[in-house]
C-alpha cells in the first residue's frame, strides 16, 4: 500500500493521536482525509483550512451518524479506528454506566464503525487501523475496565482482519504504551510522542504489516503474555 493514493477517513481526528493522523496521512500524500469528529468547530488551524481535510460530523456510539459518514465517504481506503474514552475507576467499586459506556465507544463503536465502511472498503482493496493500546495485554490497578475494552478490541481486530483478508483489507492492530496527549494527562511517567505512533503505524500500512508494536512498553506488553497472567503488571510492581 502507498499512503500517497489513499483517502482515508480518521475518526476521533480533533485531538491527540487523531489529529496526528490527520497531519501524518496529509505529509505521507494522501489525496483526502476525513476527520470524523463529535463536533466540527474543535477542528481548527492548518488542518481545518487544508483543501484536502474534509471534516465530518461524527460519534460512533451514534448508529444514525455512523451511516451517514460512511455515506459520505464513499471512497475511503483506509479507515483509522482511533476514537475512544477513559475511566479510571475500580473493578469492584466503580460505576457499571460508566463501564458500559467506555465498551459503548471503545468495541461497539469500533465494530460498528468497520461494518460501515467495509463495502467500500473491500471494493479499494483497502486497509482499517484499530488503534489499541499495550493495556490490551495486561490490566493494572484502578483501569480495568478501559483494560477490557482494549483486549475486547484486540480480539474485535482480530477477527475482522480475518473476515476481510480475502477481500484484500488489511487490518492493522496498533499498540503503544503512554502518548503525550490530553487522554494521558494524568500519566506521570514516560510517555512518546503522537507523531511518532502515527508514523509506525503508516509505514506498517506501507510494509503491509497486520501488527505494530510501537514502543519498548508495547513490545514488553506482549512478550509477557508467555508468562502468568498480568505479568508485565507484576513486573513493573516488582
Amino acid at each position: 500500500m502507498r499512503i500517497s493514493e489513499q483517502t482515508a477517513f480518521v475518526t476521533g481526528a480533533n485531538r491527540g493521536i487523531g489529529r496526528a493522523f490527520v497531519s501524518g496521512l496529509l505529509a505521507r500524500g494522501a489525496g483526502k482525509v476525513y476527520a470524523g469528529v463529535r463536533d466540527p468547530r474543535s477542528v481548527d488551524g492548518e488542518l481545518a483550512r487544508d483543501p484536502r481535510v474534509e471534516i465530518v460530523r461524527l460519534d460512533i456510539t451514534d448508529s444514525a451518524r455512523i451511516a451517514d459518514a460512511a455515506e459520505t465517504a464513499k471512497d475511503v481506503s483506509v479507515l483509522v479506528n482511533n476514537a475512544g474514552v477513559v475511566t479510571f475507576e475500580s473493578l469492584l467499586s466503580g460505576s457499571l454506566e460508566s463501564a458500559r459506556a467506555l465498551f459503548d465507544t471503545n468495541v461497539f463503536g469500533v465494530w460498528e464503525t468497520t461494518r460501515a465502511f467495509a463495502p467500500a472498503l473491500r471494493e479499494r482493496r483497502g486497509a482499517v487501523v484499530n488503534v489499541l493500546s499495550a493495556i490490551a495485554w495486561f490490566s493494572p490497578p484502578q483501569n480495568g475496565a478501559y483494560a477490557a475494552t482494549k483486549s475486547a478490541a484486540w480480539s474485535l481486530t482480530n477477527g475482522l482482519r480475518r473476515e476481510l483478508a480475502p477481500s484484500g483489507v488489511l487490518v492493522q492492530g496498533l499498540h503503544f504504551g503512554a502518548v503525550d496527549t490530553d487522554f494521558a494527562a494524568g500519566y506521570t511517567g514516560p510517555k512518546i510522542a503522537p507523531g511518532d505512533v502515527v508514523s509506525a503505524s503508516l509505514q506498517g500500512l506501507e510494509d503491509d504489516r497486520t501488527e505494530v508494536l510501537v514502543d519498548s512498553e508495547s513490545r514488553a506488553a506482549k512478550a509477557a503474555l508467555a508468562g502468568p497472567p498480568n505479568g508485565c503488571v507484576h513486573q513493573v510492581e516488582g
